[in-house]
This record gives C-alpha cells, structure tokens and sequence, in this order.
C-alpha cells in the first residue's frame, strides 16, 4: 500500500509541476502588443558599477524611454542616473563565493563546475521570475558560462530576442590560465562559437572581432555563419568625460590636480617638476603591471645619472583586482627604506598612489592629468582598452601596449597617442614625451611639442561621443 501512496504522492506532484510550468510558460512569455515601448533585460554576470559599457547601454536605452531591469553583482555604485530613473530596476544576483576561488590549476576544474553549478540557478530565477517579459535580452561576453546558455533558454520561454555584446573572448581569456591547448579552453571556444550562432545581433568592441566571429576559425564544423553579421560598435567616450576648462579657482591642469590630490590624501606632491601618469586597471593577467615597475626603476636611473632634467612621475592607479594586493607589496618594498640604498624607486622622483575613485573624482584626474597610460595586452588580439577611451574623452593622450591587432583601430600613432611593445619601449616612450622640452620651473605646466601634438589629437577625439556611435549602430536594433 505504501508504495501506491508513494506512486500517487509522486504522480500528484508532477501534475502540479507541469501545471505550474504551463503557466509560467504562458504568462511570463514577452507580448508584443503590450509594448507601448520596449523593454529590454541587460545581462552582466559581475559588478554592473563596474561594467561601463552595459551601463551606457542601459543609459542609452533608458534615455529612449524604455524600461530597463539591469542582472548582475551589486557591489559597487551604478551610474548615478540609473539609480535615479524610474525605468531602470537593478536584479541583484548572488555571487560564487570568494573563498572558494583558487589559482590552483590542479582544483580549478573542480571549482568551475561547481561554480556554474551555482550560477545557474541564480541566473536562471533572477531572468525568468524576478523581471517582467522583455522584448530584448542584452547579455554582455565574456563570461560566456553559463550566461549563454541560461540566457537562451530563457530567451525561448519568453519569446525574448538575445542580443550579444562582446567585449572579448572567454576562451582566450581561459587559455591565460589553462594554456591554449587546455581542453576546458577547447570546450569554452566550441561553446561561445555555437550560441553565438542563435544570438538575434552580435555587436563587437572592434571591427577585428566582428571579422574574427565571421571567420571559419570561430566556426563549428557544418554550422552557419549568423544570418545578420555582426555590428562593430566601438566604446566611445560618454559625456561625463570631458577636457579641462580654466576656472578662476583652478586656473590651470596643474592647479586642478592639486586641488585633486589634496581631497584625496595623494600628498605630499614633489617639489620639483613633476608630470602626472594615470592608468586605470583591474589587476588582472592581461595587464603586466610589473613592466611598468620595471620600466619607472631604469626611468628613476636615468633621472639620477645621465637625465638629470628628467620631470619626477606622479603615478595615478585606479581600480581593483585580483593581483591588486602582490603588486601593492612591491611597490611598498621597492619604495622603501629597509630596501637597499637607494631605493629602486625614490618617493622623491616616482610617487604612486592607488584609489578606486567615485566618477566625478575619476573624470577630473584624467582631464587634469599629462598623460594615460594602458597596460592592456589583448588575450585575443582583437579586443580593446576601453580605458582609453575614457582618457580620449577627456582630451588626454595615451602611451599603451600597442602588440595585438586591434589597436590601431583605436590609437593613431603620433596622432592621439603612442604604442610600445616591451620595457624599453615605455621607457623610451616616458622620456621622450616628459623629457627635453616635456617640463618647466616648479610644478610645470608647460609640455613638450610632441606632448603637446598627442593631447591636440586626443582632443579631437571628444567630438564622436557613446550616444551617436549608439544611435548609429545600436539604435535601430532596439528602437
């Protein structure tokens, strides 16, 4: 008898199952003719307060009038119209916890697993049951996993159309970790390429990746190329980024940044010509920070042997990572006193400081800075430093890691910026841009010609901002 109980107990549930799936099927299923406007779900599986091109995408589409529910981490502010609009509704999703994260490469297998294991649940409950039907889901790439595959399934219960955003590739970024022949990576690659393949528009950071995801190398074996192509739709400045603007208060640059420093403790600043750096980070293996440690100790020899002239470097770090805190300890020995005499890098010629600035803050350093720099070394070679961008957006030249494919799209040689490829490179490119001609008494405001060129070719990039690159390639997709 108890097993008839059972079978009955077993049957009963799966009748409210499927009744409760019947409708869930049919009443969370996106309706045209309910739309007065679109509405469309914006996917970041990470911090969306540090996810600039998803919330200019979400700004962009909020500023058409349609409603946009933002799915991602909550750890950090979001852009301060977002959180103000009524039309913009952030879906908190839990993180994997950080205490189960590991280098270790013999775990990390292990970990992945279970890490998607978790994932998928919560992205799952956060699209399909904490968010109304959207016409459109907008899923950022990297990372592909399990986003893609959540985000199609529950773009095909809810007859939503899913639009892909990509930043980069997750396979390559893998292969940084595992190798290029790792057969995780082999199984990230064949994964990205097949749902690629069903996403309603793909839109590329550079015309490089839109010709990459077009091309057999990105293909499986008997499987179509997208019906549309993809759309390069470049990262262009938004308009909080602009150049600097004399005020009686802070009549020049240089008067700006010490305004600067002093409301955020970067004191105290040198007493000789200095210039100030500014690089935008996260810490991660596809930044080598450790050249640039490299590159300032033989820049602080040539400053205390043949280049006497030789501007100090105030160097402005800002952003979080993972590798964040090994480079902070370096950057301590090598600063201090217990260190042999004389340091690698004295305070007096090479001052570094490290903020995670609020957007005003953020804004201000690079229009009041001399010079950008980006340590972005591309896992695809088709990718971009969207940093750069920021900096263009303010009129600030950039000196950057110019080895991969697509950086020419972005930097003009000579024109808005300049590229390297090792340490000698970003030491040729420091002296040649802050040195003979680059400095003045005291604090310095004057630059050198070539200095002086770059920030005029940097500056002309502030005329093509996000929302016209946005209404020219995205606009007609959504609107």
């Amino acid at each position: 008898m108890g097993w008839l109980v059972a079978l009955l107990y077993g049957l009963f549930s799966f009748a409210l199952a499927l009744i409760a799936a019947v409708y869930l099927y049919i009443n969370t299923r996106h309706n045209p003719q309910n739309d007065k406007k679109p509405s469309v779900q914006v996917v970041v599986l990470g911090d969306i307060g540090r996810s600039p091109r998803m919330q200019y995408h979400a700004l962009s589409l909020m500023k058409r009038g349609m409603r946009v529910d933002m799915i991602g981490y909550q750890e950090s502010e979001i852009h301060p119209d977002l959180a103000a609009s009524h039309l913009v509704h952030v879906v908190s999703v839990p993180r994997w916890p950080k205490r189960l994260e590991t280098e270790d490469r013999r775990l990390l297998p292990v970990l992945v697993i279970f890490k998607v294991l978790w994932q998928i649940p919560a992205l799952f409950y956060a699209m399909l049951f904490m968010t109304p039907p959207a016409k459109y889901m907008l899923v950022q790439n990297p990372p592909a996993i399990p986003t893609l595959l959540v985000g199609q399934l529950v773009c095909y219960l809810r007859n939503t159309s899913l639009c892909m955003d990509w930043h980069n590739y997750g396979h390559t970024i893998l292969a940084l970790k595992l190798g290029p022949s790792h057969p995780l990576v082999r199984i990230y690659q064949a994964y990205e390429s097949l749902l690629s393949r069903f996403a309603h528009r793909n839109f590329t950071v550079t015309t490089a990746m839109a010709r990459s995801l077009s091309s057999s190398s990105f293909s499986l074996p008997l499987l179509k190329y997208p019906s549309t192509p993809p759309i390069p739709l470049y990262d262009r400045p938004p308009s909080h980024f602009q150049p600097f603007t004399p005020t009686p208060a802070t009549p020049t640059r240089r008067h700006a940044f010490s305004a600067l420093a002093h409301r955020n403790n970067w004191l105290p600043l040198p007493t000789r010509p200095y210039r100030v750096l500014v690089s935008s980070t996260s810490w991660t293996p596809d930044e080598d920070f450790s050249l640039l440690l490299s590159a300032l100790v033989l820049y602080s020899q040539l400053a205390t042997t043949t280049q006497p002239t030789l501007p100090s470097i105030v160097l402005v770090v800002t952003g979080r990572g993972p590798q964040q805190r090994h480079y902070l300890s370096q950057i301590h020995a090598m600063q201090s006193s217990t260190t042999p005499s004389p340091p690698l890098l004295p305070p007096s010629l090479i001052k570094i400081h490290t903020s995670f600035l609020p957007l005003p803050d953020y804004a201000a350093l690079l229009a009041t800075a001399d010079l950008g720099l980006s340590l972005h070394n591309s896992s695809s070679g088709v990718d971009l430093p969207m940093k750069v961008v920021d900096m263009f957006g303010a009129g600030l030249p950039v000196l950057g890691y110019g080895e991969f494919e697509a950086w020419g799209e972005l930097v003009k040689e000579g024109g808005n910026g300049r590229g390297f490829g090792d340490v000698d490179g970003l030491v040729g490119g420091l002296v040649g841009l802050f040195g003979s001609g680059a400095g003045g008494e005291g604090e310095g405001e004057g630059e050198g010609e070539e200095l002086e060129r770059l920030r005029e070719g940097a500056g002309r990039e502030t005329g093509w901002r996000w929302e016209d690159e946005w209404g020219v390639k995205a606009g007609d997709v959504f609107v």
